[in-house]
């Protein structure tokens, strides 16, 4: 075992000892001669006493030497031991919640069993919905990025000066060839855009870097966006000191939280450096000022940046919170393979709030009816090269909830007969409607939704491709319990 764990071992057991004999802090402290911080941070696992200051400390609580020292745990705290041993902390990212590991042992060191069985379901719940290492650290980025409203000040600054000290002009389109030389006559990179197409397996992925040599081997099916994009995380990894990071994109696997964050530490620069905070805020107002609805001014704005879609609508998800205020938001990006009825939700954000949809383990059939949805279909049936768009105003079955939901969707480049839309949906709000001016009653179509067929009490539904089964059983059992709490009352 590592020796951090060892001390909270010896902490721990020591905590225990004490407080069985009624002792505190300030009575051990009397009656060893030692002091009462030192103790306290023996007890946390700050520090490990020396063998003569143990021999004191077993002397004076009456239990043999050997059993203090021993690794071995009574029957209440030996959970807390697995725990230890299991290194499970370790994989938690506690610091990003401002949380220390030693709080956290004190919490399940006071009611061990409790804390045990809690733990225990958790892990159970995690099994049952398949969530493997990956998804547990990507779970815990969002809830931070989420926390913090997905805004990072530190990393915006980080552009800026990053622009500055490379003269880039952030007030033009950033191209991947200005990026490419900076990579390769400050950083020495080596740019290689043939060895990776020689792997067929490869062919899901866009890059690999070679740490040793400074290679960046590039798919030569990147569009201009997606290169500069690469670069610009590229240039974040350096620029910011960033050694533990992911080698490829799309990811392969994390070998560490570290891993994930650092990964989305350099993305969010490079969409920040992509789609400076500056010009976007400007553009957004005056779009948000305008009187009507004018579908292309939103897309001139798309494409004054070098960016894809994804790139653009993520970028919404920082600025939107922090620059106007427009704080209850979702994210998705949903994935569709040709020829299949199923759509699966590969990513998400929601900010401030947990709006629907979520993604959901019962292979259950999401609404139809949404943007997001329809984008893709729509895509399908009119073939377009590039992406095919949408808007909306979808207000939830059972719900006081309306969002107002932009969609685009297109084909996944890498993948084979697969198309993805990427949608961002906007609470409706006496605030929303205030900042964004041509936001009136009519102005959108209006799309009554549930959120997955099998849990929607919507009637007559043209586009329901599964019963309600979850709805009606839930009511069934309503039905039940309102019966039998008749017969209750009845008898009393």
């Amino acid at each position: 075992m590592e020796d951090e764990y060892i001390r909270l071992i010896f902490g721990l057991k020591l905590k225990q000892i004490r407080t069985d004999k009624n002792l505190s802090l300030f009575g051990l402290s009397k009656i060893t001669g030692l002091s009462k911080s030192y103790l306290n941070e023996i007890e946390k696992g700050k520090k490990y006493p020396k063998t003569d200051k143990i021999i004191i400390l077993a002397e004076s609580l009456e239990v043999p030497y050997d059993h203090l020292v021993s690794l071995k745990l009574d029957k209440n705290l030996a959970p807390i031991g697995e725990i230890l041993q299991s290194k499970i902390l370790k994989e938690i990212p506690l610091e990003l919640f401002g949380i220390q590991e030693n709080n956290l042992i004190d919490i399940v060191a006071n009611a061990p069993a409790k804390v045990n069985a809690f733990i225990s379901t958790i892990i159970k719940i995690a099994q049952n919905y398949n969530l493997t290492r990956e998804s547990f650290f990507l779970a815990s980025l969002r809830s931070y990025q989420e926390a913090h409203n997905n805004y990072f000040e530190d990393i915006e600054a980080d552009v800026e000066k990053f622009a500055k000290a490379y003269q880039i002009d952030l007030e033009k389109p950033i191209t991947s060839s200005y990026l490419e030389e900076i990579l390769v006559e400050e950083f020495s990179y080596k740019i290689n855009n043939t060895e990776l197409d020689k792997f067929d397996n490869l062919g899901d992925l866009r890059n690999i870097f070679i740490p040793k040599s400074n290679t960046l081997l590039l798919s030569k099916d990147i569009t201009e966006a997606q290169k500069t994009f690469i670069y610009a995380k590229e240039l974040a990894y350096n620029f910011l000191n960033i050694e533990n990071r992911l080698y490829t994109f799309p990811w392969i696997k994390f070998d560490s939280f570290d891993q994930v964050l650092n990964n989305f530490i350099a993305s969010y620069f490079a969409g920040a450096l992509i789609i400076p905070k500056k010009s976007l805020i400007t553009k957004l107002t005056d779009l948000f000022n305008q009187k009507e609805w004018q579908p292309l001014s939103l897309h001139k704005i798309i494409k004054s940046y070098n960016c894809s879609d994804e790139t653009f609508y993520q970028r919404l998800t920082n600025i939107l919170p922090k620059a106007f205020n427009i704080k209850n938001l979702f994210f998705l990006r949903f994935t569709h393979k040709e020829g299949s009825g199923s759509y699966r939700l590969s990513k998400e954000l929601h900010i401030t709030q947990q709006q629907s949809p979520h993604s959901n383990r019962n292979n259950e059939h999401y609404c139809r009816r949404w943007i997001s949805l329809k984008t893709i279909e729509d895509f399908k049936i009119t073939k377009h090269e590039k992406s095919a768009f949408g808007i909306q105003i979808s207000s939830y079955e059972n719900s006081q909830n309306e969002y107002l939901v932009l969609s685009s969707a297109n084909k996944d480049p890498f993948k084979k007969g697969i198309h993805r839309s990427i949608s961002i949906g906007l609470l409706l709000s006496p605030h929303l409607k205030r900042k964004i001016k041509f936001l009136k009653e009519d102005t959108f179509s209006k799309q009554l939704v549930g959120v997955t067929c099998e849990t929607c009490s919507v009637v007559k539904c043209k586009e329901r491709v599964a019963e309600p089964w979850r709805l009606e059983k839930q009511q069934n059992h309503d039905k039940i319990a309102e019966t039998v709490a008749k017969i209750i009352n009845s008898f009393e």
